[in-house]
């Protein structure tokens, strides 16, 4: 009995029904916000609905005609995301007075419209291979940006420009030009960069040309630790590469060299750096009186942490906790303030839905053909999920606090822009893995060149490649 083909399917109509989900659980956020505080379906709810909705619709729409091989359940899981941090800024500002959540809601538009440039911009995003050293410049134009007379400092930490209108965080869009550069150079090395070195046991180490991108990589982390006093980026842009470069490679000799590297530049930057220390010693003693009464104290943390406790299981409801109590429960503390109103089941589902996505664009990794999309599709995945493991390890005190937004909830407009980018970029390379080989020509200058081994594929005899290399 022969095996019949499967052929692939759209699934843009299972897209949208779980866009129906999605805008429920987000509208219906905002809803129950607006009964608790008797301002029901007031002009605001109805804006913040609209608004949400035409923009998601209209994704979906674009997706149809550009990628509609796509993965059908990126776009919704976003969208339930979005929609319920703009639920708790909006629950915020009706208890603070602020405007946060229009802010949101504009900055919601723009990178829905950027994410939607990115699919009519980019057919095949194997073109993004050809700006791999162009990406590393722009990478570090980004990140010395706060360092020029543009650049403000906020809360002790200079990652900011003022771009007269307001504020905006080039590091969260460098993440995403970092990460095509390092896919775009790791995919073209990798042969050399796995099988030339020297082997110490059962461990192979690299040559000291081919850690050129690693150094830059450490450098470039305690740079924006030294300089711009940002050390959630700091281990961003480290893990990154150190998570891209484990996928390409497989070694843990690459691991062991980058966690050196790591522990090396922390001790230093502990010993020469006084907010590095006093970060520490604050995330170490947080209970401390005089840690938690003093200027840059634990008062944050620990007001979070008595929030997601008042929430318990199912928690206080939305509208009828006090996560106004904590600064900046908006931005950096949103996980705490959704705790304490949803509890800890609430907080599982959100947890959920981040590991659900991070899945997909891991799934997307797996199922394309070219080195270059599996290691972008890898990077930027586990961008969202070191990110999120980060703010949310930061609120539970399970680490240091480092002041990372939490992807697609927090009130910040640079994250929510770099964020959509990456979903675009995401369906891009899921729908080149889901498209059948015959639905599209193939352009033969985007094809990997032959010397390319696939990632994960074996390497090329041992003994060709040292011969290439001498």
């Amino acid at each position: 009995m022969s095996d019949v083909p499967t052929v692939a399917k759209p699934r843009r109509n299972i897209e949208a029904l779980l866009l129906l989900v999605a805008l429920l659980v987000g509208v219906g956020a905002n809803m129950i916000v607006g009964l608790d505080e008797d301002r029901a379906f007031d002009s605001d709810f109805w804006v913040q609905a609209g608004t949400l909705m035409g923009l998601v619709v209209l994704f979906h729409i674009v997706l149809r005609f550009r990628a509609k091989y796509a993965d059908p359940v990126i776009l919704p899981i976003v969208t339930a995301l979005n929609g319920i941090g703009l639920a708790m800024i909006h629950r915020l500002d009706i208890t603070t007075g602020e405007t946060a959540a229009d802010r949101q809601l504009l900055w919601s538009t723009v990178a829905v419209a950027a994410g939607i440039g990115v699919l009519f911009l980019i057919k095949d995003h194997r073109i993004l291979r050809r700006y791999t050293y162009i990406s590393l410049i722009v990478s570090a134009i980004l990140l010395l940006l706060p360092l020029t007379p543009l650049g403000t400092t906020i809360n002790g930490a200079r990652i900011w420009i003022n771009v007269g209108v307001g504020t905006f965080q080039p590091g969260e869009v460098a993440k995403i030009t970092l990460a095509i550069f390092f896919a775009g150079y790791l995919s073209t090395n990798r042969d050399l960069i796995l099988l030339a070195g020297r082997k110490v046991g059962p461990l192979q180490f690299p040559r000291m040309q081919d850690m050129g991108p690693m150094i830059v990589a450490w450098l470039v982390s305690i740079g924006v630790l030294v300089f711009q006093r940002d050390l959630g980026s700091s281990i961003l842009f480290f893990g990154l590469f150190m998570a891209m470069i484990y996928v390409a490679t497989s070694r843990v000799s690459w691991v062991l060299i980058g966690v050196g590297l790591l522990a090396a530049g922390g001790f230093v930057a502990l010993q020469l750096f006084s907010h590095v220390e006093q970060r520490i010693y604050g995330w170490l003693n947080a209970f401390d009186p005089e840690v938690y009464n003093g200027l840059g104290g634990s008062y944050q943390v620990v007001q979070g942490l008595f929030g997601l406790a008042s929430g318990g299981l199912v928690g206080t409801g939305l509208g009828q906790g006090r996560p106004d109590l904590v600064t900046f429960a908006n931005s950096d503390m949103i996980i705490a303030a959704l705790g304490e109103e949803l509890g800890l089941i609430g907080i599982f589902a959100i947890v959920l839905m981040y590991v659900l996505l991070v899945s997909r664009g891991f799934r997307a990794a797996l199922g394309t053909k070219d080195g270059f999309g599996k290691l972008l599709a890898c990077g930027l995945s586990f961008t969202i999920a070191l990110q999120c493991f980060v703010v949310i390890g930061g609120v539970t005190r399970l680490i240091p606090l480092t002041g990372l937004t939490t992807p697609f909830m927090s009130a910040g407009g640079s994250s929510l822009l770099a964020n959509w980018i990456i979903v675009a970029l995401l369906l891009l390379i899921s729908d080149a893995s889901r498209r059948p080989i015959a639905s599209g020509p193939v352009s033969t200058d985007m094809v990997p060149a032959m010397s390319e081994s696939p990632i994960g594929a074996p390497a090329r005899n041992r003994r060709n490649v040292k011969e290439g290399v001498e």
